[in-house]
């Protein structure tokens, strides 16, 4: 049996049936596109502006041969209901915990067959879903999100360079063919058949520190992340659901008490949202989202005034009362 074959068997093991490798390489490839993304302005405050890191993984493993992709499955229903939601993504543990955990103990076993390897998630400037796509994982859809046969677009991605040779897998067409349903769902057309603006997306908007006054009435019940595009996508119609126990929902982020969110205070915050995936954007973010959205549902007298305490959440709240003329 081959290294890449005991690998292989040993992701299964432990649940990771999307898996694939492709050649350790510099991507030069892409380099023309991601400099002309920035020359054009279109990078968010989370891309990283050196195109070099962006396509050459020897500058975070030198003795690189091949990378590893790896898919996390983390959907475990297909109810979109509720007047205001977290997306999907954010429900369970914080991804970037449970990944690392199981990228680890793959690094572990690559290390007992005598290979050296380093895991990546979101740890990186890599393009995590061209490898996937390169390694057969999946292809990147026209929302720009990886499509895998078994889940949909529904999975998170984590990366590892080794210096053990491990034979490539076959890459993945594109097979959105004429369909344009993200298209058409998406809410602020942020995506396009040519160009994506992730500016535009309200999932990067609901993330972002600072936002303007034309925002909030795009909200539409969006607390963190959106999913709008993903529930357009036919391949997310048939699709199989997560084993994966760490990312089960915990209910309070399925069943969103918004008068809860709307007067957090950082005893609640610890305890309810610090452990998930949209933890790490802290307090004064969910609040805001929330307010934003209560506002939007004309429920703003359950916001309560006088205990808010911090002057960010603050001006937001006197902005959405100027911005409604109340």
């Amino acid at each position: 049996m081959s290294n890449k074959e005991k690998i292989v068997n040993f992701c299964k093991g432990l649940g990771l049936d999307a898996v694939g490798v492709c050649d350790c390489r510099v991507f030069e490839e892409l380099r023309g596109y991601l400099e002309d993304r920035k020359e054009k302005g279109l990078q968010n405050e989370f891309e990283e502006e050196d195109v070099e890191k962006r396509i050459n993984p020897f500058l975070y493993m030198g003795e690189g041969k091949s990378i590893i992709s790896v898919a996390f499955p983390y959907l475990f229903d297909l109810d979109f209901k509720g007047e205001v939601y977290f997306s999907k993504y954010t429900q369970g543990i914080d991804y970037h915990k449970v990944v690392s955990a199981y990228l680890q103990k793959i690094c572990n076993y690559i290390e007992s067959l005598g290979g050296r390897s380093k895991y990546f998630v979101d740890s990186n400037a890599l393009p995590e879903r061209y490898i996937a796509q390169l390694s057969g994982v999946g292809f990147v859809g026209k929302n720009n999100m990886i499509i895998t046969e078994q889940y949909g677009t529904f999975v998170f991605l984590g990366e590892i360079i080794t210096d053990l040779y491990l034979e490539a897998d076959t890459p993945k067409e594109q097979q959105c063919g004429e369909c344009t349903k993200c298209l058409k769902a998406c809410p602020t057309e942020a995506i396009g058949e040519n160009m994506n603006i992730s500016e535009l997306c309200l999932s990067y908007i609901t993330q972002k520190k600072h936002i303007e006054d034309s925002w909030f009435s795009k909200f539409g019940g969006r607390i963190f992340g959106c999913d709008t595009c993903q529930r357009g996508c036919p391949y997310n119609t048939k699709l199989q659901f997560s084993r994966l126990e760490e990312f089960r929902p915990k209910e309070h982020m399925k069943n969103i008490d918004i008068e809860d969110l709307v007067n957090i205070d950082n005893k609640i915050f610890k305890e309810k949202y610090s452990e998930t995936s949209c933890g790490w954007r802290g307090k004064n973010i969910l609040q805001r989202n929330a307010i934003i959205n209560m506002f939007q549902l004309k429920k703003n007298y359950g916001i309560n005034v006088q205990n808010i305490k911090s002057p960010y959440i603050k001006q937001y709240y006197d902005r959405l009362l100027k911005s409604l003329n109340l």
